[in-house]
């Protein structure tokens, strides 16, 4: 049995989703690393308690901004 998501965990999968769908806007040979540096920034937060909801809401917005700045057709590639 699937378990039900909370609104803030739909929220963190979902921005999850567009930065991989903004990747593959990317130009192949930096994929890899837009790729990696999205999975580092949300395993980093991995353990944060499921009640933290100021840290998660926090990290959610400085996610979607970091999303809209990596975005810009200018960033063609990104390191670690």
């Amino acid at each position: 049995m699937a378990m039900r998501l909370s609104g803030l965990q739909r929220e963190v999968l979902s921005l999850y989703r567009q930065c991989l769908r903004e990747i593959r806007k990317k130009p192949i040979e930096s994929r890899d690393n837009f790729r990696a540096f999205a999975r580092d920034q949300f395993r980093a937060n991995l353990k944060l308690p499921k009640k933290d909801f100021a840290t998660i809401e926090y990290l959610l917005r400085r996610g979607r901004r970091q999303l809209e700045l990596y975005s810009a057709p200018g960033i063609r590639n990104i390191s670690r």
